[in-house]
């Protein structure tokens, strides 16, 4: 063979980028704040090792593809929670007025809505990505978020049925409000006239009356008052058929 012509072990992608060697933190953030920035469409490997100043090869260490870099920022929203409760705890913002338990639940739910208004171009991976993704292979800091709700429900004095029917509707209520928050309504930002603004104009007035009616209060975001109002209709609601009343709680059995 003539000299030179082996050209040694293939060169691995250097994962040394413009701010200096790449962690999975710091790939998972600069995925953020692509997606932050342009929508999920515009994250791929190529973009994102773009950003970082890497060749997309080198990200394949951090996240093993797309699928993991979606589940990455799943897990980067539920650190952002966490940190957020550690703060709230650390300050010591509990209502003083709530048991324990209900005042926990009250923090997490208020928090995941700040922390979904922060980052509405990734909020569709809560959903998306816990659908594709069975319970055990999800992100740690997801079950620990799991892990935080049913605690709090145990201590409401909840049996394993309730508490796992109360952890549902939690999550359910939670997740589907903020998707309902953060879903476009306004039509043309840029027109004054409010019928037109939300494209009332496209509604079928004898098939859609009653949604022609209510668009414009629709627009209105229900904000964190209607998160917590829902919040504790739940609460006591599902409190109430247990049977037994939460400890502290008004209007249960």
């Amino acid at each position: 063979m003539a000299q030179g012509s082996d050209p040694g072990p293939t060169r691995r992608a250097s994962d040394r980028g413009r701010y200096g060697r790449l962690s999975r933190e710091r790939v998972l953030a600069a995925a953020l704040e692509l997606v932050d920035r342009e929508g999920l469409s515009a994250l791929s490997m190529r973009r994102l090792g773009a950003d970082l100043g890497v060749e997309a090869m080198a990200l394949y260490r951090y996240a093993a593809g797309k699928d993991a870099l979606l589940d990455g920022l799943v897990e980067a929203l539920y650190l952002e929670l966490e940190e957020r409760l550690a703060a709230d705890s650390e300050a010591g913002s509990a209502d003083a007025h709530s048991p324990d338990w209900r005042a926990g639940l009250h923090r997490i739910a208020r928090a995941t809505y700040d922390v979904c208004l922060a980052h509405p171009q990734a909020v569709p991976l809560l959903t998306t990505r816990m659908l594709a993704v069975p319970l055990a292979r999800r992100p740690l800091a997801v079950l620990k978020d799991h892990e935080r709700v049913l605690a709090l429900l145990r201590e409401a004095g909840l049996d394993d049925a309730g508490t796992a029917a109360v952890f549902r509707a939690f999550t359910a209520w939670l997740l589907g409000y903020v998707s309902v928050e953060l879903r476009p309504v306004v039509d043309n930002p840029d027109e004054q006239e409010p019928a037109f603004r939300l494209g009332l104009h496209r509604m079928p007035p004898q098939e859609l009356p009653g949604l022609r009616a209510a668009a414009p209060t629709l627009t209105e975001p229900g904000g964190p008052e209607g998160l917590t109002v829902g919040l504790d209709a739940l609460l006591d609601r599902f409190t109430e058929i247990a049977g037994r009343g939460a400890p502290g709680s008004a209007g249960t059995a």
